[in-house]
């Protein structure tokens, strides 16, 4: 059995990834929830005088804990401050080496699709990286307009925003390539706040209450903000981790828009609990169904049309098969004949009629219901090949 380096170590990037992206997320949620929740404490009384803004008592793992948060800070700094910002910064670090192995060293398996745009690796890498690059810079500059006094209009901007860099990169890059950068822009954004914006805002309060300064609050403040948006990003970023596994999404024609009406979705769910948390669970009870519906709604938009098949030619498995190794067995074999690949990517193998009987369902999705699979058409499948295996599945899909 060959040994894949390779898949062993995106596999162990990956898994990097999704455990700091869990820390992250979580302090994320905490965080906000927590702040969106403190009583302020009796006027007058001793936490009044002594600062603290709000508070908060819990029960958690069988103990009683109770939470303060000071106006600007306590009378004397604690020995040891808990500082969050690792996980962020380890959550876009793990997912940049993620997105450099697999889609940028795999630029013409992964990344291009030249059915879409016929363009050289290198180039498909720099207008990678330039997307990064660029939303940061676009998103930062917003932030720092008068537009960000806002926030709605600020959303909705920023929205249509990330709509258009959806449709921009489905324009040159494969939907599953499109849907990733999307979500590497997002990541980098929430990064780079965190570098740029929460963490200089932190020490600067940090270093005030050393001094024994009255802080500035306007650093305290724009964190605070940013803070809340990587909030909203999060859960269109987790559905982006999750798309490769759902073709139906990312290979549809207009997949931009299906990403665009997913993460609405998220938005509208995050927006929901970030009003509950405030005691405003009425003023948003409408939420969750608006965005139930929205879901399903996509999902029903985003459907593959029927098609009857079935009609015509009966079509002899011999066939089927016939274009299943010239098309797809150089990658999915025992020994694939294509240098990218050690061994045939998520086990699949296509070198017998019981391997390509087994996968009928996955065949029908990838190949003829979108063109997700080959990867990037480097084989050069033609739309009549595929829609003889679709007339081949509509008729049974049986090996005869």
């Amino acid at each position: 059995m060959a040994f894949d380096v390779m898949e062993w170590l995106q596999l162990g990037i990956r898994w990097i990834h999704i455990i700091t992206g869990v820390a992250w997320i979580g302090a994320s949620f905490y965080f906000i929830w927590l702040d969106m929740n403190l009583t302020p404490p009796k006027q007058g009384g001793q936490k009044d005088k002594d600062g603290v803004g709000g508070e908060l008592w819990a029960i958690h793992g069988g103990g009683f804990y109770e939470v303060q948060k000071y106006r600007n800070a306590p009378p004397v700094l604690p020995p040891h401050l808990h500082w969050f910002k690792y996980e962020a910064y380890f959550t876009w670090i793990s997912g940049f080496a993620l997105l450099t192995v697999l889609y940028y060293f795999g630029a013409e398996i992964y990344l291009i699709d030249k059915s879409i745009a016929d363009i050289s690796s290198d180039a498909a890498v720099l207008i990678g990286l330039g997307s990064l690059l660029g939303g940061w810079i676009i998103y930062d500059f917003l932030c720092r307009t008068p537009l960000i006094r806002h926030q709605g209009v600020f959303g909705v901007v920023l929205f249509i925003l990330l709509t258009a860099a959806a449709w921009g990169l489905s324009q040159v890059f494969s939907g599953r390539g499109a849907y990733i950068h999307v979500g590497a822009i997002i990541g980098t954004i929430m990064a780079a706040n965190v570098l740029m914006i929460i963490m200089p805002g932190q020490r600067a309060l940090v270093s005030s209450a050393e001094k024994g300064e009255a802080p500035d609050p306007a650093p305290g403040l724009k964190a605070k903000q940013r803070s809340l948006h990587n909030n909203y990003f999060t859960l269109p970023v987790l559905f982006i981790m999750i798309s490769n596994h759902y073709p139906g999404t990312f290979g549809h024609e207009y997949g931009w828009a299906v990403l665009a009406g997913i993460a609405l979705v998220g938005i509208l769910v995050r927006h929901y609990f970030n009003l509950k948390n405030q005691g405003r669970a009425k003023q948003a009870v409408y939420l969750l169904p608006v965005a139930f519906v929205l879901f399903f709604a996509i999902a029903f938009a985003a459907a593959p049309k029927f098609v009857d098949l079935s009609e015509g030619p009966a079509v002899p498995f011999v066939q089927v098969q016939n274009i299943v190794s010239e098309r797809c067995v150089s990658c999915h074999a025992s020994k694939p004949s294509n240098e990218d690949f050690d061994v045939a990517p998520k086990g699949v193998k296509f070198e017998s009629k019981a391997q390509i009987l087994r996968e009928v369902t996955r065949i029908r999705q990838q190949v003829v219901e979108t063109d997700t699979m080959p990867l990037g058409n480097i084989t050069e499948m033609t739309d009549e090949e595929r829609l003889v295996i679709g007339r081949w599945i509509a008729q049974g899909g049986k090996g005869e």
